[in-house]
C-alpha cells in the first residue's frame, strides 16, 4: 500500500470516528430526552388509560351489554393499545368474576378512586350513573402535568442541584485558600464582617439547599409514583399520606367534589342516607374522609338531618344548602350539586397552579439570595486588598 493510500485510509477512519461519535452523542441525547418525556407524561398516560376504559365501558352499556360483557367484547379485538392489564381483567371476567371483584385482581389498571366508584355503581345496579364522576376525577392529571412541566421538573433537574453545588465547592476549595491569601497579604488582618458571616454560615446555607432539593425530589417522586407509590406509602406510613392529601387545599377540594358527586348519585338511586354516606366516602379512598363519614353516620343515627350532618365535611355550608334545596324536591341531587362541583374543580386547579408558582418563586429567590451573598462576600475582601495596595 502506497503512502497516499495509507493517508487516505487514515482520513477515512478519522471521518468514520467523528461521524460515529456524533451519532452516539445524538443517540444518548435522544435517550435522555425520551426518558424525561416518559417520566413527565406518566400521569397523563394513566389518565388516558382510565378514559379509554371508561369510553369502552360506556359504549358497551349503550349497546345494552352488561359491564362484564362490554369489557370482554372489547378485549376480544386483541388490540394491543388496550394494554396487558385490560386483557387480564377480561380474563378474570370470562371466568365468571363480577366487575368489582375482577378490578381488585388488577389493582394497577385504574386509580383506586375510580375502582371504588365503579363498585358503588355496581352496588346500585347501574354502573353508567357513576361514569361522569369517574371522568371528572380522570381530568385532574392535566393540572398536575402542567405544574410539573412549568415548575417542579425544571427545579428538580436544573436550578436546585446547581445552586446547592456552589456553597459546597466554595466551602471545600475556595474559602480556605481565600483566607490564606487575605491573611498573608494584610499580615494577619481579618476578613470583612459580611464575608465572615457568609463564609461562617456556608454550612447552614448548604443544609438549607440540601433540604430544598430533598423536598423537591420528594415531590417529583410522588408525581412519578402515582397510585402505586401512594399504596406503598400507606402500607409503611399508615394514614399519614391521607392526612397530607386532606390538608392540601386543592386535594381537599377534589376529595369534597368526589364525595359530593358520589353521594348525589347514590341519593338519586334511592340508596339510604347512612349507606350512601359510607359508600361515597369509600369512593374517595381517603381514610380521613372515611372517619368523617362515620361521624356523619353517627349524627344521622341520632336524628340529625343530612344537610346539617354534612357540616362535618364542608365547613363553608355550601354543600349543606345545595343539598337541602334538592331534598325538598326529593330528586335531582346530582344536578343540584353540579355547579358546586365545577366550582371546586376550578378552585382546585387555581390553587395547585398557584402553589407551584409560589414554590418556584421562593426557590429561585432563595437561590438568588445565596449566590448574591456569596459573590458580595468574596468581592469585599478583594476590594479591601485593592484599597490596601493603593495605600501601600
Amino acid at each position: 500500500m502506497s503512502p497516499d493510500d495509507s493517508d487516505s485510509m487514515l482520513l477515512f477512519l478519522q471521518f468514520l470516528l467523528v461521524v460515529g461519535s456524533c451519532l452516539l452523542a445524538l443517540l444518548i441525547e435522544g435517550a435522555i430526552i425520551y426518558v424525561f418525556y416518559f417520566l413527565l407524561t406518566l400521569p397523563m398516560r394513566r389518565n388516558e388509560r382510565t378514559k379509554l376504559f371508561l369510553d369502552m365501558l360506556e359504549l358497551g352499556l349503550k349497546d345494552g351489554q352488561t359491564p362484564e360483557n362490554a369489557i370482554i367484547s372489547a378485549a376480544s379485538s386483541n388490540d394491543t393499545a388496550l394494554g396487558a392489564r385490560f386483557h387480564l381483567l377480561a380474563a378474570y371476567l370470562q371466568k365468571g368474576a363480577r366487575l368489582g371483584a375482577a378490578l381488585d385482581y388488577v389493582p394497577r389498571l385504574l386509580p383506586p378512586e375510580v375502582v371504588n366508584m365503579l363498585k358503588a355503581g355496581e352496588h346500585i345496579g347501574d354502573v353508567g350513573k357513576v361514569l361522569p364522576a369517574c371522568r371528572r376525577l380522570a381530568d385532574d392529571g392535566v393540572s398536575q402535568v402542567r405544574g410539573a412541566i412549568n415548575y417542579v421538573i425544571i427545579l428538580a433537574f436544573a436550578v436546585s442541584p446547581a445552586a446547592a453545588a456552589i456553597p459546597l465547592m466554595l466551602n471545600i476549595y475556595v474559602i480556605p485558600k481565600f483566607k490564606q491569601v487575605f491573611s498573608g497579604v494584610l499580615e494577619g488582618g481579618s476578613l470583612p464582617g459580611f464575608t465572615q458571616l457568609v463564609f461562617g454560615s456556608s454550612r447552614f446555607i448548604l443544609l438549607a439547599q440540601v433540604i430544598m432539593i430533598a423536598f423537591t425530589w420528594l415531590l417529583l417522586l410522588a408525581y412519578l409514583g402515582g397510585p402505586r407509590l401512594y399504596r406503598w406509602s400507606q402500607a409503611f406510613l399508615g394514614s399519614l399520606p391521607d392526612w397530607i392529601h386532606f390538608h392540601l387545599p386543592w386535594r381537599r377540594k377534589r376529595l369534597q367534589r368526589d364525595f359530593s358527586a358520589m353521594l348525589a348519585i347514590l341519593l338519586d338511586a334511592h340508596v339510604p342516607e347512612t349507606e350512601a354516606v359510607v359508600l361515597a366516602a369509600e369512593c374517595t379512598a381517603n381514610s380521613l374522609i372515611g372517619r368523617r363519614a362515620q361521624r356523619i353516620q353517627a349524627l344521622l343515627a341520632r336524628g340529625v338531618k343530612l344537610p346539617d350532618a354534612l357540616r362535618v365535611l364542608d365547613d363553608t355550608g355550601e354543600l349543606q344548602w345545595r343539598l337541602a334545596n334538592a331534598l325538598r324536591r326529593g330528586h335531582g341531587f346530582l344536578n343540584a350539586l353540579n355547579g358546586w362541583h365545577e366550582a371546586l374543580d376550578s378552585k382546585a386547579f387555581q390553587q395547585e397552579q398557584a402553589a407551584a408558582q409560589l414554590t418556584t418563586t421562593g426557590l429561585v429567590l432563595f437561590n438568588g439570595f445565596v449566590v448574591a451573598a456569596i459573590v458580595i462576600g468574596m468581592f469585599l475582601p478583594i476590594i479591601a486588598l485593592i484599597g490596601a495596595a493603593t495605600l501601600w
